[in-house]
């Protein structure tokens, strides 16, 4: 293999590096949109469906009787959880009342809590750099959750959504760190990326079913903010989106750079999520970036290259 990742950034190389993010920015624009056509735990429960109907005729052997993943069901159930029940629940329901570029951004933090949650519960060791980093990219987040209004973050007033998406953050750098970890899936499974996402898919599904029933059970009247679907061609194109562009397209696109250029030099292009979403956001939403974005922005990444460096 080549020693220097930049030798391999070939354009088939960029375009699978690139196109992740811009499928994530793009899921976050779509969630807004879909705020008020259909309830965000309901949009999650549907986009994941969904994708499991269009995976089932590329890797439906993995739910067969004789799968290798029953025996490992309570770990597959976890990482559903994690990654399909209550990571895009939490994003979605924060786009309730925050804009698609806090959310991009507050979630650019998540190397932040994955070096955090290594230190404290995998005995990860943390250098100088990271601790450098973690607090340029945490600072860079302050400036988001202010609004570039250091008076308001002091007072800790976050809007809703801000809180949500940083428990989201929290979470899907523990699920990042149970997939890192040395007990590992069946091999069968693992080297088949549809399989294996499928097999969290179906784990997932459970979770987010019953947090959509409940959904529905809490609001059960059609009344502002109730979990009633507002049928018709936005929540079907917004559905065909979310459940292709950042849940399979993304995924596949995603784990073949990393296996080109590794997780460093992939890791960095992660964060063009942010400036994807702020550029969909003026143009889609009439919601202009603002300048703590870009400070936020420019603060977020500086601190995770500084902390990714060798």
């Amino acid at each position: 293999m080549p020693t220097n990742p930049s030798a391999r950034l070939t354009p088939t190389t960029l375009v699978l590096l690139i196109l992740p993010p811009l499928m994530w920015a793009g899921n976050a624009v779509v969630g807004r949109m879909m705020q008020g056509v259909v309830p965000p735990l309901t949009l999650n429960f549907l986009r994941w469906a969904l994708a499991l109907l269009i995976l089932l005729p590329i890797a439906g052997w993995v739910l067969r009787p004789g799968s290798p993943l029953w025996p490992h069901w309570r770990r597959f159930a976890l990482l559903g959880l994690l990654g399909v029940g209550l990571y895009n629940s939490l994003q979605y329901l924060a786009l309730k009342t925050s804009s698609p570029m806090n959310v991009t951004l507050v979630a650019s933090s998540t190397p932040v809590w994955m070096l955090l949650l290594g230190r404290l519960f995998f005995n990860a060791p943390i250098s100088r750099r990271a601790v450098l980093g973690a607090v340029l990219a945490l600072t860079g987040v302050a400036v988001v959750l202010s609004r570039g209004d250091w008076e308001q973050l002091l007072a800790v007033q976050l809007v809703p959504g801000d809180a949500w998406m940083l428990l989201a953050s929290l979470l899907w750098a523990w699920y990042s760190w149970l997939l890192a970890r040395p007990r590992s899936e069946p091999a069968a499974i693992k080297a088949d990326w549809a399989a294996f996402l499928l097999a969290q898919i179906v784990m997932g599904l459970c979770w987010s079913g019953a947090m959509t029933a409940g959904e529905w059970w809490l609001l059960p009247t059609a009344q502002a903010g109730s979990p009633h679907l507002a049928w018709g061609w936005p929540l079907a194109a917004g559905l065909l989106f979310v459940a292709v562009g950042p849940s399979l397209l993304a995924y596949r696109c995603w784990g073949a750079a990393v296996s080109r250029v590794g997780p460093a030099t992939a890791s960095v292009f992660s964060n063009l999520t942010p400036l994807f979403a702020a550029l969909m956001s003026a143009t889609l939403l009439s919601e202009p970036p603002r300048a703590y974005h870009a400070l936020g922005f420019v603060l977020i990444v500086g601190g995770i290259l500084v902390s990714s460096r060798s």
